[in-house]
């Protein structure tokens, strides 16, 4: 178990933020602007992404994963935090609630989902990411951005404009080939524990956040609304499955006035201001 590389912008209440597939820890800083001041961001680079290129673990690598985060927050001096993700982030993050709950002052999922809870389903999955990975290795990183961000999913994105799109293409396709198949193989929906079965476990508040143009994570956001006990969900109008980058300022909205409410809850616990050294 050892940190991932991170950054660390501001000062405040400590707020990891994990990135979604193809990102990395600068993915987030669109974002970290529109939330504004108040919070200590960490923003590690996830497995196979970004400065962690080489940290896919072959055996065990989703808790791999999570346990790396849990000795990433100790590197930035704290014991507890609030959580956020996007997409690959969300269900990691959630892992992450599950597998360190005390680590966890209230957890944000921005187009989450708990992984693939039907067996047929979940081996589908498997097998089409396993295809998907070795495409990724026979095609390069260029070829797969271009790809990936054609999809319907990402549709919505086109109304940042072409040189904005340009730019969030080029930055997907600086990743290596290598290293991001094995992330998909290691961390990708079908590769993670379903974790459906335990969402009663959660004892923080949680908020769900998705984009309203984004059907199948809508459909997502409202069944972990109803299965955690302390859960909110917020729809953001206008944005797809990207709304932290389509819609920064709508998508922080909410956030904020939830993390506001988290962190007085926290701060009410002598524990919650620990810090490691």
């Amino acid at each position: 178990m050892s940190a991932l590389p991170y950054r660390t912008q501001g000062a405040g209440q400590p707020l990891v933020l994990l990135h979604g597939f193809l990102g990395d820890g600068a993915a987030m800083d669109g974002f970290v602007a529109a939330l504004g001041s108040g919070y200590e961001t960490i923003a590690p680079d996830l497995p196979g992404h970004g400065r962690a290129a080489d940290r896919v673990a072959a055996v065990d690598g989703f808790n791999a994963c999570l346990d790396d985060l849990a000795a990433t927050l100790d590197a930035a001096g704290h014991a507890s935090a609030h959580w956020l993700g996007y997409s690959m982030g969300a269900r990691i993050a959630l892992a992450f609630a599950l597998r360190h709950p005390a680590r966890v002052r209230s957890l944000v999922l921005i187009a989450g989902r708990a992984g693939i809870a039907d067996p047929a389903e979940r081996a589908t999955r498997l097998s089409a990411d396993a295809a998907l990975a070795a495409r990724i290795e026979a095609i390069g990183m260029a070829s797969f951005a271009a790809e990936w961000l054609a999809q319907p999913l990402f549709a919505t994105l086109a109304q940042l404009g072409s040189e904005r799109l340009a730019a969030e293409r080029a930055a997907r396709a600086r990743h290596d080939p290598a290293t991001i198949a094995a992330a998909l193989r290691a961390l990708g929906p079908a590769a993670q524990p379903a974790l459906h079965d335990r969402l009663g476990e959660l004892a923080m508040p949680v908020l769900m956040i998705a984009g309203a143009l984004d059907a199948p994570f809508v459909a997502h956001a409202r069944a972990l609304a109803t299965a955690i006990p302390q859960a909110e969900l917020a729809l953001v109008a206008g944005a797809g499955h990207a709304v932290h980058s389509e819609q920064p300022a709508a998508c922080a909205a909410p956030i904020r006035d939830f993390l506001t409410r988290a962190a007085a809850l926290a701060d009410s616990a002598p524990s919650s201001t620990e810090k490691h050294p």
